[in-house]
């Protein structure tokens, strides 16, 4: 069963970032698949810290609300399917010039987090 200490040992990618005297200063860390999840902090540690105090909340709180939890993004690991889609919406998504793969991939990704 993937419990909270499955999906919190996976490799998820954190982008950290300074914040400008304006705003501030300090880091703002934010993880590459949940760029809702956030933190931040006077040094890149402890905005990375924050943001992992964060990810466990949401974790904690998706798991215990039945949630579809995305495991980290490889780009490595895609399969080919064979999808049957009505001739309509392939033209569409040609005239509207969208990446097929994409396009799909990000639907499902959208319905299976609701």
């Amino acid at each position: 069963m993937k419990d909270s200490k499955y999906y919190l040992s996976l490799p998820y990618e954190i982008i950290v970032l300074p914040i400008s005297q304006d705003e501030g200063g300090g880091y703002l860390a934010r993880y590459k698949d949940f760029p809702y999840i956030m933190g931040d902090g006077e040094s890149e540690q402890e905005a990375i810290n924050d943001a992992k105090k964060a990810f466990a909340f949401v974790i904690e709180t998706d798991l215990k609300e039945g949630k579809f939890i995305k495991e980290p993004s490889n780009e490595n690991e895609k399969v080919r399917v064979n999808v049957v889609l009505p001739r309509f919406v392939l033209d569409e998504m040609k005239a509207r010039n969208l990446n097929r793969s994409q396009f799909l991939t990000n639907l499902a990704i959208e319905a299976l987090s609701t």
